[in-house]
């Protein structure tokens, strides 16, 4: 008979977890060891725990899998609250296994080492940031709770938590049977798509706006030609960036109110027909609309039911009402031509001079160098990295668009390398390169070769926007291409756009070995997108004049 920790993992590599990122601790010990005799998952171990929890994380989001992030009691656990957080609001599917004291441990009266309050103190505080938990702590009972956490995990598209006690990982114990995804009422799917389409048809400026639970739930091509079925433009959210990138559908852009593109806010916030599939109702997707959309009168179809108005449909899958919307919609007339917006037109041709680097000159750079290459799969990092990842082409994007976390840039980048096997690319600012940039030192051993620029103007500049009086939002220059050999990379410093491209092509050039650009910029050079952004969130953040 198997060991609790080998239908463990097997129940993880059944229910899509490719990879488990980790770092090891006294009481993970014991299952650490089963993960790397058995192989039947590969442990990638990182340098702290944050960095584990954004790798899976990203891992979680580009592959539709599990992500899987394996850590030990208390003081690691207790690291990866933010990170674990994130991902809860941002809907990805993150597994948290926690190694913790033995079930006679427990028993003996002491205070124990890594306890917080209670030996239960972490589990309860998993419990705010988690959808299902289960401490594995006998293994009559283990296959059960394993099957019920993996099953939430997917249908639910949130993170899970996984304890178990370090004297349980070798006990004998029956595999996992796993359980069949949630289904909605097979009707009431039929008649929200009935409505949903009688709604449509009736509208004059139909509309598309699509979130991130189509990636999460892997419905990308049935969304792309559910929009060429209905012949309406599509958008994404700015959480959505990156959405459709490899389908063929007629894609106008991201939805950024004020601070997007004049043309694709027109279309989401001028129809009258506005059927949204798996968005969140975020700040971010929408405390910039000029116009502000009228959530009552929209459809959405998100967090399992489907909103019509004040019509709700509860229970039901956004998988199964994108199915049923697909066998109900009619194609057009084939003497009706498809509606094709145009798509977002990127900036290209930088000019490689002796003048100084601005956020579009990065744009620009990337976009050339993916006309030249082909594209990248992007991790960025929030700030002003991400808003300028707006204007480079649309492509796979990993992000913390809603929950806006910093540091996520680097290790997320480390999660796509060894979720995919691709080259990524990172964008990150110095602020955030900080805390988790030096997991880059882990690349040459695992043969990741990530290109990372470095958006370097010494200051938090993305805060300074929101309240610029303030010195505290200056940091000190640190020279992070220098470092870059140390951790087994190459470094470049660009302060003129002749640098910048020619970093860029010694960065592919080389593929053996990641490379970090360090970009040199002014404070107080920040992005278009971001300065009108932030315009628009401060000013719908003041309170009401009074009259």
């Amino acid at each position: 008979m198997p060991t609790l920790s080998e239908v463990l993992l097997t129940a993880l590599k059944d229910h899509g977890a490719r990879e488990i990122f980790g770092i090891p601790g006294d009481f993970a010990l014991p299952f650490f060891r089963y993960i790397e005799s058995t192989g039947i998952l590969p442990l990638h171990c990182l340098s702290h725990e944050p960095g584990v929890g954004f790798a899976a994380d990203a891992a979680a989001r580009i592959h539709k899998g599990l992500g899987v992030a394996c850590v030990t009691y208390g003081a690691g656990a207790f690291n990866m609250v933010n990170p674990v957080a994130g991902a809860y609001s941002e809907k990805s599917p993150l597994v948290v296994i926690s190694g913790a004291p033995g079930k006679g441990e427990k028993g003996r009266g002491l205070l124990l080492h890594h306890q917080a309050k209670t030996i239960e103190s972490q589990q309860r505080v998993f419990e705010e940031i988690t959808c299902a938990q289960a401490i594995l702590d006998d293994v009559r009972t283990a296959p059960r709770e394993i099957a019920r956490v993996l099953r939430a995990c997917l249908d639910e598209s949130r993170p899970v938590y996984i304890e178990i006690p370090r004297d349980m990982v070798a006990e004998p114990c029956e595999p996992v049977q796993p359980l069949p995804p949630r289904r909605g009422d097979p009707g009431a799917a039929r008649a929200a798509a009935a409505e949903i389409l009688d709604r449509l048809k009736e509208a004059k400026k139909p509309a598309l706006l699509i979130g991130v639970e189509v990636r999460r739930y892997d419905i990308e091509e049935e969304v792309a030609q559910l929009a060429r079925r209905l012949n309406i433009p599509v958008a994404t959210t700015f959480m959505g960036r990156g959405l459709l990138a490899e389908a063929d559908a007629p894609l106008v852009g991201v939805y950024m109110g004020m601070a997007g593109k004049p043309d694709v806010s027109e279309i989401i916030e001028e129809s009258d027909g506005l059927l949204m599939l798996g968005v969140i109702l975020s700040d971010t997707n929408f405390g910039v609309s000029g116009r502000r959309i009228d959530l009552r009168h929209a459809m959405l179809a998100a967090d399992g039911e489907v909103s019509l108005g004040y019509h709700k449909y509860p229970a039901l899958p956004l998988a199964d009402v994108v199915a049923e919307l697909l066998a109900q919609a009619e194609p057009p007339p084939a003497a009706e031509a498809l509606r094709r917006p145009q798509r977002q037109v990127c900036p290209t041709g930088l000019d490689a001079d002796d003048a100084a680097v601005g956020p579009m000159d990065i744009a620009r750079a990337v976009n050339d160098l993916f006309a030249a290459s082909g594209p990248m799969p992007i991790a960025s990092d929030m700030g002003d990295c991400l808003f300028t990842a707006m204007d480079i082409v649309n492509t796979a994007l990993v992000a913390p668009g809603y929950y806006a976390t910093m540091g996520f840039g680097v290790p997320a980048g480390i999660g796509l390398a060894a979720a995919t096997g691709r080259r990524p690319l990172i964008l990150v600012g110095d602020g955030a390169f900080q805390m988790t940039g030096w997991e880059l030192g882990n690349c040459l051993a695992n043969g990741w070769a990530p290109v990372v620029i470095v958006f370097n103007n010494a200051s938090w500049e993305m805060l300074r926007t929101f309240q610029p009086e303030g010195s505290y939002n200056n940091l000190a220059e640190w020279r992070f291409a220098d470092i870059a050999q140390a951790l087994g990379g190459c470094g470049h410093r660009a302060a003129a756009r002749r640098e910048l491209k020619a970093a860029l092509d010694a960065a592919m050039a080389d593929e053996a070995r990641f490379h970090l650009i360090e970009v040199m910029l002014e404070r107080g050079a920040i992005s278009d997108t971001l300065s009108r952004f932030v315009a628009t969130i401060k000013g719908s953040n003041q309170p009401p004049r009074e009259n």
